[in-house]
């Protein structure tokens, strides 16, 4: 479908009127400069206006710069729902339920570690699993990944696997509290019991980076979030609830793609927006099934977090608290959450879809942890292997967008494509002379995730920026990686 009737509202904000498609209940607004705009594929539009279409959507549906076509959603696709009268829909969660990014400091500098990557990043490798499939290194029977999936981080720090700041320090403090197990299928809980503590494939990598002093936007807010030395070593790592979410949304697509019109009257655009009402019994059924998967991701990120710690530990012979290895934040782009917002001057419950885009609370939130309520939430923006990452803040701009942000860079191609158009000997030429350390399951990953599959991530952060939607911090730049 053409652009027609899209209008500029802003430096980085557009807007799709109703009249852009029959049915649409509300407008669009797309966060993109120019040239992102440029970028995007028609089915973006195409979805996100679908997404505007469907029952007790309120304000505005809106796609952040770094959209690109998703299942039903686009990846970047936030709409907020009337908890009462409006839906649930698993196109607008995604397959990898609380895929979401972890960020973690250090008391060590580049210069200091140096020596070192190569051995970290090799028993990193070899510790954590990556690729399809895989196994984690905990062996649970159904019973203890119940209660995995009911406490989701707390089970970790029961275990001895996590801190009580680990927990502070991540969104719902690592745990959803509506998850109830008997709404997950038995050949969900066969798929992940056996991948608490692996990385995936993909997309998913643990990256070691370094905070350069030049790329720091905000000295005195990245000091509170804990970059405070010039060349400061971070680590970063994105994952989520692998092949357990993705069987927790294909179960409820299936039972939405009956139910949906059948029982309850609600007709879509799209078949991939299979829905039902939140208040319902399957809406509530799926929206705690969700949880569940939710919950196992916190856990699976704070497992990995353990191992990063131990490995770090044994490779430089220190404590991990010598070696000042606290996390950041915790933040996920893949779940939908019941929140309170200002709807036309009123406070409402609303349940806020976040599909690759990441929540950014502003300053004074109180669901944030004490020490970060005068700089709003940390944002963590996962970039390419070769680009770097981005550590932003929540703003109080962002109420417009239900306080929600960009969660990456986005791709421009299809993996497909990628490995067609890239090629991987000269990606492993450019990551030698960047100093970049990878290790990966499959050389074709490396084409599949090069840098030219995706966005610009510093345009994506100008656009978000210029939005009044967050406030960058500090770019992160890689030097070691592992990949699925």
């Amino acid at each position: 479908m053409k652009r027609n009737g899209l209008r500029q509202l802003e430096a980085a904000l557009w807007e799709l009127p109703v009249s852009y498609k029959k049915g649409m209940q509300v407008p669009v607004n797309i966060v993109a400069t120019e040239r992102l705009l440029g970028g995007m594929d028609d089915a973006v539009f195409d979805q996100i206006s679908n997404v505007a279409s469907l029952p007790g959507i309120l304000r505005q549906a809106w796609c952040m710069p770094d959209g690109h076509k998703g299942y039903g959603f686009p990846i970047g696709g936030v709409a907020a729902f009337d908890a009462e009268e409006g839906i649930i829909s698993p196109g607008g969660i995604g397959y990898d339920i609380n895929c979401g990014m972890r960020l973690v400091t250090s008391s060590l500098t580049w210069e200091e570690l140096r020596p070192n990557l190569r051995k970290i990043v090799d028993r990193l490798y070899s510790r954590i699993p990556t690729g399809v499939g895989g196994e984690g290194a905990l062996n649970l029977s159904d019973s203890e990944f119940s209660d995995l999936c009911h406490q989701g981080a707390r089970w970790c720090l029961r275990k001895g696997y996590a801190t009580q700041e680990d927990l502070a320090r991540t969104e719902e403090e690592g745990c959803m509290d509506d998850a109830d197990i008997s709404a997950v299928s038995r050949e969900a809980r066969d798929r992940g019991r056996t991948q608490v503590g692996t990385l995936g494939s993909g997309n998913h990598y643990l990256e070691i980076q370094v905070a350069k002093p030049e790329n720091l936007r905000d000295i005195d807010v990245a000091a509170v979030f804990g970059i405070e030395r010039p060349n400061q070593v971070m680590v970063m790592f994105h994952c989520g609830s692998r092949g357990f979410g993705h069987q927790i949304a294909s179960d409820y697509l299936k039972r939405f793609t009956k139910i949906g019109h059948a029982e309850y009257g609600i007709s879509v655009n799209d078949r991939e927006l299979a829905c039902a009402p939140f208040a319902a019994p399957e809406g509530q059924a799926y929206y705690r099934a969700m949880c569940c998967a939710a919950n196992m991701a916190f856990a699976n990120r704070q497992i990995i977090l353990h191992l990063l710690r131990e490995v770090f530990s044994e490779v430089l012979g220190k404590d991990p608290a010598e070696l000042g290895l606290r996390q950041v934040y915790d933040v996920t782009h893949n779940t939908a959450r019941e929140e309170t917002h200002l709807v036309d001057g009123v406070r409402k419950r609303v349940l806020v879809h976040r599909k690759g885009a990441t929540r950014a609370l502003p300053p004074g939130s109180g669901d944030l942890p004490a020490e970060y309520r005068k700089t709003g939430q940390p944002v963590i923006i996962g970039g390419s292997m070769e680009t770097g990452s981005w550590l932003l803040t929540g703003v109080y701009g962002g109420s417009r967008s239900f306080f929600s942000t960009a969660h990456g860079s986005g791709r421009v191609m299809g993996r497909r494509q990628a490995k067609k158009q890239f090629s991987i000997d000269e990606i492993e030429k450019r990551l030698e002379q960047e100093d970049i350390y990878i290790r990966t399951a499959s050389r074709g990953v490396l084409a599949e995730e090069a840098g030219g599959a995706y966005k610009d991530i510093d345009e994506v952060v100008r656009a978000t920026e210029a939005a009044g939607l967050s406030a960058p911090v500090a770019k992160l730049v890689p030097v070691g990686n592992i990949k699925g």
